[in-house]
């Protein structure tokens, strides 16, 4: 019995150390320093752009504002670093930044070698490919032996060979470093089309001398479910950059937006009391305030809010919701109840 007792207790220990997190906590890090560190593009219209001023702006700028909001009840609260493909995990797993929120592709290898979770998928994507319409192209079964530039340090270059030898054609790639790299060279004609995720091409397109006069295909050759990531060593931070996600999902599907945001403080119903913390507590178990989700709303809207100002129809890319539409309208995306 006494070896019993002695293994048991061994084993609570070990169970108690697993839970504890290695580091110590990334939100009351954030909270002494007195802003988030937010790794984002080195420029991706509608995602992440530094205007003129200075300013971010973008879809995964103001998810990182979201977070600021969140904790600080400012969503100015945050520093914005710029990082490439290349070294955007590494600097997440260093501690160089707090979260990545950069149009990144959620897989089990990069989960796997860089010792990061991602965290919740706030936009589905797809690979597609950019071209010219005088080359009079209609589907990408029709690209054998062209020219393409994909991005170094992507799924997309992988994705791009399977595509071409699953279909019997030749390629020839043209591998830049960046998006600028490769618009850089399409308009130089040193490619003949760019394959990237698509949303990114929308992106790439304005940045062209005549962007009508160059087409987004409509096929899609892979899943690119693009998330936040987090480092893997804090359960805590990671639910917290998870549950922003949803909330600001739920808050979209509830009917909260940030001009209602008033009336939802004074609803009865009890999934919107929740959301808005009059109920529950669970701002506090974040270790945030109750008010946590009011303060990310009125800041920055929810997630439909955030999704049509940067990317949507009336933004310039104009990029319809398609499956990014809430679950209950004929999209994908829901989230898990506050509850």
């Amino acid at each position: 019995m006494r070896v019993f007792r002695f293994v048991a207790a061994a084993g609570l220990a070990a169970v108690a150390a697993f839970a504890t997190p290695a580091v110590a906590g990334t939100l009351d890090t954030v909270k002494q320093r007195g802003k988030l560190v937010c790794g984002v593009s080195q420029g991706l219209a509608g995602f992440s752009a530094q205007e003129a001023d200075g300013r971010w702006s973008g879809f995964d700028v103001d998810f990182c504002r979201a977070i600021a909001a969140a904790v600080f009840d400012d969503a100015a609260r945050v520093e914005f670093v710029p990082l490439s493909a290349a070294e955007r995990f590494e600097a997440l797993k260093d501690g160089k930044v707090d979260v990545l929120s950069r149009n990144s592709t959620w897989t089990l290898g990069r989960e796997l070698d860089h010792g990061i979770v991602f965290t919740a998928v706030n936009y589905y994507d797809g690979q597609g490919f950019l071209l010219p319409k005088a080359r009079g192209i209609g589907s990408a079964l029709e690209m054998g032996g062209m020219k393409v530039c994909v991005q170094a340090g992507t799924t997309s270059e992988a994705n791009l060979r399977d595509f071409f030898d699953a279909n019997g054609m030749t390629l020839e790639t043209v591998v830049v470093s960046s998006p600028e790299e490769a618009v850089k060279a399409y308009g130089e004609g040193r490619c003949e089309a760019i394959s990237s995720d698509v949303s990114q091409l929308h992106a790439e397109r304005l940045a062209l001398a005549s962007p009508s006069e160059h087409t987004v295909l409509p096929d899609i050759i892979s899943r690119e479910p693009l998330a936040p990531a987090v480092r893997n060593d804090d359960m805590a931070w990671f639910t917290l950059v998870k549950w922003v996600s949803f909330a600001l999902l739920n808050a979209e599907e509830l009917g909260v937006s940030s001009t209602r945001i008033d009336e939802a403080l004074a609803s009865a119903r009890p999934d919107v009391r929740r959301l808005v913390g009059a109920e529950g507590g669970f701002g506090e178990k974040l270790g945030l305030s109750n008010d946590w989700v009011v303060r990310m709303v009125r800041a920055v809207g929810n997630y439909g809010e955030i999704y049509e100002r940067n990317v949507g129809v009336g933004s310039k890319l104009g990029i319809p919701r398609g499956i990014n539409q809430l679950w209950s309208l004929g999209g994908i995306q829901y989230a898990p109840p506050l509850r």
